[in-house]
């Protein structure tokens, strides 16, 4: 059986996230979903340096967020990564956002592919990875 993989970041809503309306301008959920990405590769070993320094880069080529309700400057709140597991060479993650009661705020996905460092698309999975996801069974 296949383990999920799951990180959760806390952050803080800043001042200058918020649109005139008093709530997180739409675009920061993105943001927000790429600090939950960076802290999952921290700890699960796959962060964007160790990419790099194998000799791939691993662009983002679909980004989906669903708003459900609006944080506000000063909220906590949580975004919980989950890497999910596929044959294919592609890093996919699924993003919920909860503010302090554990309301969700938002939703998303994004999925990565790799390149070598000239951009070129590999389409087969490199051995970095095929070695990460042995290792955390997947």
């Amino acid at each position: 059986m296949t383990q999920q993989l799951q990180h959760t970041t806390r952050f803080r809503v800043r001042f200058n996230e918020t649109d005139p309306l008093g709530i997180v301008w739409h675009g920061h959920y993105v943001t927000y979903f790429e600090d939950g990405r960076e802290a999952f590769g921290e700890a699960f070993g796959i962060s964007y340096r160790y990419i790099r320094d194998e000799g791939f880069l691993a662009p983002v080529v679909k980004c989906v967020c669903e708003y459900k309700s609006p944080l506000r400057h000063g909220d906590w709140a949580d975004v919980e990564t989950v890497f999910v597991a596929s044959p294919a060479a592609k890093m996919t993650f699924r993003y919920t956002i909860f503010n302090a009661a554990r309301q969700v705020v938002a939703t998303g996905e994004t999925i990565q592919v790799f390149t070598d460092m000239d951009g070129e698309l590999i389409l087969t999975n490199p051995p970095f990875f095929a070695d990460w996801k042995a290792k955390h069974g997947l």
